[in-house]
């Protein structure tokens, strides 16, 4: 059994995580940290998990896991290491931003399987992606791959409450959010940095701007992106190109119909589609920002890193209601 333990265990990836793997037939939980919690049970902040889960919240790690997950937040997670430095031998998984992008990396790889898996399953530490960088970016990799990428990309997206964390602010209030959109950080994201990394990765000169719109929606879970740039292959060659590149990595699925967003809620998959207008590719790619934008696509490396059946523990289906 793998034994794994997670850092920062009171938030919103941390319980889905938690729920993957406590159903996960090679995972024993061995701690679940919180320095806000401590001494606590772990149900009395994810309450889903009662009669699942019969652990306290401690306030440091204990033993040597065999998987450390990071769940401490945004320039946390390399301040904890560097107090913490793990015992050799421990993998880690830290689904911050800390150590996405070169040259902050550190021997971290950038934990996209559908990008760098056989990096991964040599690797001892991995930087889980973002969630509309993971989105984003399963939109463009194709195009990326055949150098397509010539001309600027435009992208709208649609993100659920939940990606704003679990610390309540002004614009995650129910009252503020139900029944509202709007845009922030236009052009500015904090995902782009690793979007454009990973399109250099596979075509190094594609100096492609990504006009990124990232709106909040009126919903807890998922984000829903379209993006279009020019492209001179038509409809049947450009969805060909999706399903060859996609063909052996099992939770992108290039589909025949506009998708909606309740396809992939509580799943680890993406659902891409791809249809031409004119001159112009458009790609829908829709998943759930908590799931394979970030907990279950940690389970995904943590299963690639050790060696195990990439969807195991994470064969979940979404409901059409």
């Amino acid at each position: 059994m793998i034994k794994a333990g997670i850092i920062g265990g009171a938030g919103y990836t941390a319980g889905e995580l938690l729920r993957l793997l406590v159903n996960h037939p090679e995972v024993e939980i061995a701690f679940v940290q919180s320095n806000s919690q401590a001494g606590k049970p772990v149900t009395s902040i994810h309450l889903d998990l009662s009669g699942w889960l019969e652990l306290d919240f401690v306030s440091n790690a204990s033993g040597n896991p065999d998987v450390l997950f990071i769940c401490a937040g945004h320039g946390k997670a390399r301040k904890y290491l560097e107090v913490n430095p793990p015992a050799d031998g421990v993998k880690i998984v830290d689904l911050s931003r800390d150590f996405r992008l070169a040259p902050t990396a550190e021997n971290f790889v950038y934990g996209l399987p559908e990008l760098n898996r056989e990096q991964i399953q040599s690797a001892q530490k991995i930087a889980n992606p973002g969630c509309f960088a993971t989105c984003i970016q399963l939109a463009l990799l194709p195009l990326a791959k055949m150098g397509l990428l010539r001309s600027d990309v435009h992208v709208n997206a649609l993100t659920g409450s939940t990606g704003a964390g679990q610390q309540a602010t002004p614009t995650t209030h129910f009252s503020w959010r139900d029944n509202n959109v709007s845009i922030y950080k236009a052009f500015t994201h904090q995902h782009l940095g690793e979007i454009h990394q990973s399109l250099e990765q596979l075509q190094a000169d594609h100096g492609t701007e990504i006009n990124f719109l990232p709106v909040r929606g009126s919903f807890s879970r998922g984000i829903f992106a379209s993006s279009y740039t020019d492209c001179e292959l038509d409809e049947s060659e450009a969805r060909q190109l999706y399903a060859d590149y996609y063909a052996t990595h099992p939770f992108v699925s290039v589909v025949a119909q506009s998708p909606s967003l309740k396809q992939v809620v509580n799943t680890n998959n993406c659902h891409l589609f791809v249809e031409k207008h004119g001159n112009k590719l458009l790609v829908i790619s829709i998943i759930d920002n908590l799931l394979k934008g970030a907990s279950g696509q940690a389970v995904q490396n943590m299963n690639l890193l050790f060696g195990l059946e990439e969807t195991l523990g994470l064969r979940l289906k979404a409901s059409a209601f």
